[in-house]
């Protein structure tokens, strides 16, 4: 921490405009006491929250941060002007003067010069988001985004993600973990709603040495209504459409078995496959089943919960009992073509972000952070996961 390069507290060196006639006093030295920070001198300075210039006894005039080209850096002094910073992080890997100059309260200023330079490389992180730019989604599809990096300053991170909905309605963000961040109203979006997301985490600190990337806006709109009804106990699934919630169909299912309950809960449908591959040592299952062709797949859960077809069981379990590994079957056929079969119908009338409701007697319920089913949180409990004050 240095004073004025004049030292006695700052004093400005006397110049050529400063001359004093011969016989007169000259003027005292100014009481403004000038710290900057960084020290003259300073390498690998960190690019967010080190510079700093403050003075005692007087008030700040101006404050010059400016690069080897002459570039300046914005700046902001507090109401009583005994405190200067900049505006934002600083580039990285840059050389940097400054200069300031204060005034003590009779007039007489002081001014100081240091010279820096920033840390040359950092970290960085992006956001991954869901859903895509430009979809069309169900009313269940929160805002979800997953960072490439660890982030311990989440409410830096958190006010520099906007959510926006026409018509408009209270969003709230909650953290699952340090690098995953979810947005979502209280309840299940209208129909017809565009919801607009600015990532504005282009040099935001969102860990020490770790800094955001991108400013990327993303929009997507909430298309028709679907909330269905899965009743294991019943086998099942009601497919309901529109604000009354009219049935449009009911089709019979097979859940899992006493061994393998399906999750209860709300589930949100985040993928679509026309055909995958189901292999049961992905899920910690062991060799129980390697299925190459499940035909009408549709993701409930990252843990692997599906809606699918299924052609290689006894049609009669369907709407009789539960048989499966976990996941909800509906009769099909191989290859995944038909849309006559119930799997069939079901995907071509199902898009990501649609709401499935499980229902049953028993049964374990879906983990909040087990694919985007963040609905089955109180709204209390998911404002309190919030980070950042708004």
């Amino acid at each position: 921490m240095l004073t004025g390069c004049a030292g006695g507290g700052g004093a400005a060196p006397a110049t050529a405009g400063d001359a004093v006639a011969p016989g007169q006093a000259p003027p005292p030295p100014s009481r403004a006491a000038i710290t900057a920070l960084p020290a003259d001198g300073s390498q690998d300075v960190p690019a967010d929250g080190s510079v700093r210039v403050s003075v005692a006894q007087g008030r700040l005039l101006s404050v010059r941060l400016a690069d080897a080209k002459g570039t300046e850096v914005a700046g902001t002094v507090s109401e009583d002007g005994a405190v200067w910073t900049p505006k934002g992080p600083l580039p990285l890997g840059t050389a940097f003067t400054l200069d300031s100059v204060a005034e003590d309260d009779q007039g007489q200023k002081a001014n100081q010069h240091t010279a820096f330079s920033t840390v040359a490389r950092a970290h960085t992180f992006v956001a991954f988001f869901t859903p895509e730019d430009g979809s069309t989604v169900g009313v269940g599809m929160p805002v979800s985004l997953r960072f490439s990096r660890p982030i311990t300053d989440r409410a830096a991170v958190e006010k520099a993600v906007l959510v926006r909905a026409d018509p408009p309605v209270e969003v709230a963000a909650h953290w699952f973990g340090n690098q995953r961040l979810d947005v979502r109203p209280k309840t299940y979006w209208a129909a017809g709603t565009k919801v607009a997301v600015a990532l504005r985490l282009k040099g935001v600190q969102g860990a020490p040495g770790d800094f955001g990337t991108q400013s990327k806006d993303v929009r997507f709109t909430i298309g028709r209504a679907q909330v269905s009804t899965v009743d294991l106990d019943a086998h099942t699934l009601t497919v309901r459409a529109g604000q009354g919630g009219k049935v449009v169909r009911t089709l019979k299912v097979s859940g899992g078995d006493p061994k393998h309950s399906t999750y209860r809960g709300v589930l949100v449908v985040s993928e679509k496959y026309r055909v995958t591959r189901m292999n049961s040592q992905t899920v910690g299952m062991g060799d129980e089943y390697d299925i190459k062709d499940v035909p009408h797949a549709m993701r409930l859960t990252t843990s692997g919960t599906f809606i699918h077809g299924n052609y290689w069981a006894d049609p009669a379990v369907f709407g009789t009992a539960n048989t499966s590994h976990g996941c909800i079957g509906l009769a099909d056929a191989k290859g995944g073509a038909s849309k006559e079969t119930p799997a069939g119908w079901l995907f071509e009338h199902t898009i990501p972000g649609d709401v499935i409701e499980v229902k049953a007697s028993t049964g374990d319920f879906v983990p909040p952070n087990n694919g985007l089913n963040g609905w089955n949180l109180p709204w209390a409990q998911w404002i309190d996961g919030g980070a950042a004050e708004h």
